[in-house]
This record gives structure tokens, C-alpha cells and sequence, in this order.
């Protein structure tokens, strides 16, 4: 089985960080707007580079979407930074009649998703973001494992003509895809080939599901990763290729299973190729406060939790 080497543990949001300097560098048109989060967001090289083209809102989040909006006309390309929560459920409304109802090529770039904010607490740690995006038209939906990805897909989002979603997260984790990379949007990755399930992950989750993969080779299961980097649209080839061969799956993100990557994988194969599957998600439910492993490990979004689910969907088949 391929394996992987974790070149070292970075934060997701300091690969957003990294490609918005590039951009910053390479496009012009390229602004950033911020909702007093400047460092939380690894904002703070874009803002020194370009402080004409940087612009602090402050605590007003749907106001910075409207200004996002509004700059699109102009034939700008926003990319605004918060927190995954203050993104998406404080400002749907604003994202659904400014941005997404006229198309605006507005990136919305959220930090600190899932459990793994850790101590800040359930107020903050939004478990339905993929879903209140991917239900909205015209709307792309981006959540990424690692530094190197997150890097490569904020340099991607600014070709993509039309409103984003980029997903990532604050604690340093594996990273490990690499460096130089051709992000494709919509494109999943393959990471293992393998003959007996179908294992798709998204975001954090899929270092874990490499993980899984190798300890589940160990008792001769073998597994078959794919990163879906891309929530919407999602690669529909690449999932029903690798289930028609390994005949069940296993969906594994750091989201409530209600709305999120695994409800649009079970839609594909309903219509498509029915085949046995499991979730890896919180299971409607809140988060709360601890470190992210803790919090990882309770609600059962570790390696642990997918060689448990790949056992129990291959009873299934």
C-alpha cells in the first residue's frame, strides 16, 4: 500500500495565510477584508504588503459581506476572513441575497471549523457550515486537509469564476500532500488503491483515514482513500468508479452527517450504484470545550473511528 510521510505539523489556516500573500503578489485585483481576525486568519502579511488593498471591518460580519459583494462589480476579487461560524450561520442571509442569488465572485475564506477549535467552546464550533453552502445554487465548496492543499486551493479560487466556500481549520495537523500541486476544484485525489472498501474522506479526517488504512492492511482489509477536497461539486466519477470496484464506502469528515460530504455521497449512490455505507461525523450534535484531540477522540472523528466504521460496513456487502 502507497504510504504518505507528514513532512511536519502545520495549521490549515496558515496555508490560506501563505496563498493570500502569493496572491497578493501575483493579482491585483485580489482585496481582503477581515472581521477583526487579522491574525487569527494569517492575514497579517497580505494586510503589510498591501494595506491599500486590506480592509478591517471589524465586528461586522454581514457588513463585510455586502462590501465584498459590492466590490465584485468593480471587477475585484474579495476574499473575506472570520471564523467558520461568524462565515457562515451569523451571516447566511446576507451570503444568500448578495453573493450567492447574483453570482458574486466573492471568496469566503473560514477558519477555526469543526470540533477542532477545541477550547473556545460549541458557540463556536460550527458542525453544519458544508451544508448551509452546499444547499445554496451556484455555490463551490472547498474543505481541505493540509497546509500544502490550503495553500494551493486559495491560489485556485482566484481563477474560479463564482461565489466559494473555503473550509479550514486552526490546530497544526499532518501535512502532507505536496508542496507543488495542481489544485483542480471538483477533482477528487486518490490517495491508496485498494480492492475491499471505499474510504472518502474530506479535511482533517483524511490523514486519519490514511491511518486507518495502513492498520487496516495490517489485518488484510484492504482500503481504497480518496480526498475529497471538493464537497461541491463533488467528483461523482471518482466515488462510483471505486464502489462499483470495493462494493461498500465509508464517508469520514469533521461535520454533523446531517447535510454534510457523506448525505451528498449517499444521494450519488442512491441514484446511481446502491452500495452499503457508514458515517464518520458527529451524529447531530453540539460540540463542546477541550483540545482537539479530546474532542476528536469523543466524538469519534479519528482513525480509530474509521477502522471501526470499514468493519462494520464490511459486514454489510
Amino acid at each position: 500500500m502507497k504510504t504518505y510521510t507528514n513532512t511536519g505539523n502545520k495549521d490549515t489556516r496558515s496555508g490560506f495565510g501563505a496563498g493570500l500573500t502569493e496572491l497578493g503578489k501575483s493579482n491585483e485585483n485580489v482585496v481582503a477584508l477581515c472581521a477583526d481576525l487579522t491574525g487569527s486568519l494569517k492575514m497579517d502579511e497580505f494586510q503589510a504588503n498591501h494595506p491599500e488593498r486590506f480592509f478591517q471591518v471589524g465586528i461586522a460580519e454581514a457588513n463585510m459581506m455586502g462590501i465584498a459583494a459590492g466590490m465584485t462589480i468593480g471587477g475585484k476579487i474579495p476574499f473575506t476572513g472570520t471564523f467558520a461560524n461568524f462565515s457562515t450561520g451569523r451571516v447566511y442571509d446576507q451570503i444568500r441575497q448578495s453573493i450567492a442569488y447574483s453570482g458574486k465572485n466573492v471568496k469566503i475564506c473560514a477558519s477555526h471549523a469543526g470540533v477542532t477549535l477545541g477550547e473556545d467552546g460549541a458557540t463556536h464550533q460550527i458542525l453544519e457550515d458544508i451544508g448551509l453552502m452546499k444547499m445554496l445554487p451556484g455555490m463551490t465548496v472547498i474543505n481541505t486537509c493540509d497546509f500544502n492543499q490550503t495553500k494551493a486551493a486559495t491560489l485556485a479560487i482566484a481563477e474560479h469564476e463564482g461565489p466559494v466556500y473555503l473550509r479550514f481549520g486552526r490546530p497544526k495537523v499532518p501535512n502532507f500532500t505536496p508542496e507543488t500541486q495542481d489544485f483542480q476544484i471538483g477533482k477528487a485525489i486518490q490517495l491508496t488503491e485498494g480492492t475491499d472498501v471505499t474510504i472518502v474522506a474530506t479535511g482533517h479526517l483524511v490523514w486519519e483515514a490514511l491511518e486507518a488504512a495502513k492498520s487496516l492492511s495490517d489485518s488484510g482489509i484492504s482500503s481504497e482513500v480518496i480526498n475529497i477536497h471538493t464537497i461541491k461539486p463533488l467528483d461523482k466519477d471518482a466515488i462510483l468508479e471505486s464502489v462499483k470496484k470495493t462494493g461498500c464506502i465509508v464517508t469520514a469528515e469533521e461535520h454533523n452527517y446531517f447535510g454534510g460530504l457523506g448525505e451528498s455521497v449517499a444521494r450519488v449512490l442512491s441514484q446511481n450504484h446502491p452500495a452499503p455505507q457508514e458515517f464518520v461525523a458527529t451524529m447531530d450534535t453540539f460540540g463542546e470545550s477541550g483540545t482537539p484531540a479530546q474532542l476528536m477522540d469523543k466524538y469519534g472523528l479519528n482513525s480509530a473511528a474509521i477502522e471501526k466504521a470499514v468493519k462494520s460496513v464490511l459486514k454489510r456487502k
